[in-house]
């Protein structure tokens, strides 16, 4: 095993003094929870993505908990969705009681095929959990529709979606502006936004935004900001049972600078895109990512389909020996021994291209801080280690 030459990570996020800049001053304010920076982020993200409400928790999956809580979902329920997914979206219905209802992909793509929500539907279906799976958005006119036309509240997971855009009556408009009931978002360190941690809800529904305040504060009556502010003595008290799922202010203010770069970060990513579209042409039996004609992704990952018969580990371990990180294809729930259990979830049809695009993709590096230079040399050295591995394959 020749010595890696080059370090290139999966992704890397974007911080600088700016965000060094918002914790100090956060904490030398002496509020570091959820206060008033909190409320500001929650301003800034509905009218960047145009949402009537916006809520911030701990996580995208305490977020996607809270929006399933909402609508209504528990024991003995429903929820239609993939299986190819992060196991949390999965994880999420079982926290529920409810079970999860898996379809496929579509054939091109990874995210969930709307031709198999509607066979998936029965009486006890209570919601539709679409993924805008690494960022690229979901047919989301067909899958509101199927929605809309059921009765079936659409909550989407857009963990992986921050900046992502759909064209929507002919307008190009955000993922997070309502286009179902409810949008989740993830600002992990892999996302193209993060606080570190946290998630956020859109919603244009204020009876929901209601539900997601108390519930993400153990269910006070009284939020610590009423408190804080009042010449009154308060006495608060818990209707409901809730969830310590608080946003701090430190990961809040983090956000607002975040928010303040992502349109030179989402530019960056969609150019570095097309790069690697222009690179990667021509390589036998691979194929890249593409965009439908009404989707802009804001390429939070960049998934790329191998060739049939290349064994994925054996590339991913030759790009790592020469110094590139990659990651496999994105999992499936339904493989994992956390959901070998009966009842723990059932599949609508099969998930024959959910199960092969985890074991036959894999994802390269993408962040905004990369050149053009370094998407040549990835492309290149995948190029070189396909052509190596030719006369193995099987």
């Amino acid at each position: 095993m020749s010595e890696a030459t080059h370090n290139i990570p999966i992704a890397k996020p974007v911080l600088g003094e700016r965000e060094v800049d918002a914790v100090r001053r956060v904490v030398l304010s002496g509020w570091v929870t959820q206060g008033p920076e909190v409320a500001a982020f929650e301003e800034e993200f509905a009218e960047y993505v145009g949402a009537p409400h916006a809520c911030a928790v701990s996580n995208c999956t305490t977020a996607l908990h809270l929006a399933l809580l909402a609508v209504g979902v528990g024991p003995g329920d429903e929820v239609v969705t993939v299986s190819h997914s992060f196991v949390a979206t999965a994880n999420v219905i079982r926290y529920c009681g409810a079970v999860p209802v898996f379809v496929d992909i579509e054939p091109n793509g990874f995210n969930i095929d709307p031709d198999l929500i509607e066979g998936a539907i029965t009486g006890r279906t209570k919601a539709i959990l679409c993924v805008h799976q690494l960022g690229m958005p979901c047919d989301l006119h067909r899958i509101a529709q199927l929605s809309s036309s059921h009765g079936i509240p659409l909550i989407e997971d857009a963990a992986c979606a921050t900046g992502s855009e759909i064209l929507w009556d002919g307008t190009w408009e955000k993922l997070g502006k309502p286009h179902g009931d409810i949008a989740c978002f993830s600002f992990h360190p892999r996302k193209v936004v993060t606080t570190g941690d946290g998630g956020m809800l859109t919603t244009a529904s204020p009876e929901y935004d209601a539900k997601f305040r108390l519930w993400r504060q153990h269910g006070m009556s009284v939020p610590d900001t009423v408190r804080h502010g009042s010449k009154q003595v308060i006495f608060e008290d818990y209707p409901e049972l809730g969830f310590n799922y608080r946003m701090t202010d430190l990961q809040a203010a983090i956000g607002r600078e975040q928010l303040k770069r992502l349109p030179e970060i989402i530019a960056a990513r969609r150019q570095l895109a097309r790069a690697y579209a222009e690179y990667l042409a021509n390589i036998p039996g691979l194929r890249p990512p593409a965009e439908p004609e009404w989707a802009r992704s804001n390429w939070q990952s960049y998934c790329v389909a191998l060739p049939p018969g290349v064994d994925q580990r054996e590339i991913m371990q030759a790009l790592l020996d020469r110094g590139i990180s990659t990651r496999r294809g994105v999992m499936n729930a339904h493989l994992e021994a956390a959901y070998a259990a009966p009842g723990s979830h059932r599949i609508a049809g099969d998930l024959r291209r959910s199960e092969a695009a985890q074991s036959g993709t894999i994802m390269l590096p993408l962040f905004a801080q990369m050149g053009a230079d370094e998407v040549s040399l990835i492309a290149q050295s995948l190029r070189d280690v396909l052509a190596a591995g030719r006369p193995a394959l099987h």
